[in-house]
């Protein structure tokens, strides 16, 4: 599909402002997940300001779309896209992983307003994902059902039995997407749990495989557009991204899996939002 200029900008703009609310989560001193939330940022904004129905003023309408993160400890990016859409005020983003707030270190359904399911155990949301994807067709539902993975969770067995049941049940309202980033919590995936042939794995499987830059808008549109049109079965959306993207300090480097910044990285990133902006406005 062809996507104006405008429409581009525009979400390029709110992944920004996702990444600025990350920041704004996590100051100095503060642990948190940078380097997985800012990988699969641009992928969160598209989902949910384009791409997904949701309605912050009515998180429980059984038209929307869901949004499982299965890696969990990436919670803070949705919780930077949740926010825009109205789904709490914004005020509780300096109260996350705090008990006086609504904001957990993981997915709490009970707690957060927009969140589907609790997730953190990694593994587990893909299966989720697949039975709430099962209980929408039962209905007669024309919601769609979306899932975000770490590609360092894909050494969780659970996730593969997930990826060999959903093409039998032909769930064509299920898609995927793994932050495939190559870094998890303490080293490179390669070094740790090397997974080779990935996309070949899943197109082995019965998956309708999409690989992309993910962080180029208009693949990122594109990829998720070819996922709903596909009524064989589920898709996966592969998309290449860069751990702690937008933020040099942190671009590539297990460190920033989970961890705090100093006072001067935290300026260097917000200097990396402000020249951002610029460029989307040039």
């Amino acid at each position: 599909m062809n996507y104006s200029q405008q429409t581009i900008n525009e979400l390029k703009r709110k992944a920004i402002q996702v990444r600025s609310n990350i920041l704004e989560m996590i100051p100095p001193g503060k642990v948190g997940h940078l380097g997985g939330s800012s990988s699969i940022a641009d992928v969160m904004a598209a989902l949910y300001f384009h791409t997904m129905k949701v309605n912050g003023s009515d998180p429980k309408n059984p038209l929307r779309d869901r949004l499982i993160m299965s890696k969990g400890h990436a919670v803070l990016v949705q919780y930077a896209c949740l926010v825009e859409l109205g789904y709490f005020p914004r005020e509780e983003l300096s109260k996350v992983k705090t008990f006086n707030g609504m904001l957990q270190g993981h997915p709490d359904m009970d707690r957060t307003p927009g969140i589907e399911a609790v997730t953190g155990s990694l593994g587990q949301g893909l299966s989720v994902s697949l039975g709430l994807a099962l209980g929408l067709r039962l209905d007669h539902s024309s919601s769609r059902v979306y899932t975000i993975l770490g590609d360092g969770e894909l050494a969780e067995g659970q996730v593969w039995e997930a990826v060999m049941a959903a093409p039998d049940f032909k769930v064509n309202n299920l898609t995927a997407i793994v932050d495939w980033n190559g870094v998890q919590a303490t080293s490179t995936t390669k070094e740790i749990f090397p997974i080779e042939n990935l996309e070949e794995k899943w197109k082995a499987f019965g998956w309708n495989v999409l690989v992309i830059d993910g962080h180029d808008m208009v693949q990122i549109l594109d990829a998720l557009d070819r996922a709903k049109t596909y009524t064989e079965g589920p898709s996966v959306i592969l998309a290449h991204t860069v751990k702690g993207k937008c933020f040099p300090f942190a671009e590539g480097k297990a460190k920033y899996h989970n961890a705090s910044m100093t006072e001067e990285e935290y300026q260097t990133a917000w200097s990396c939002i402000e020249k951002m902006k610029r460029e989307v406005e040039a």
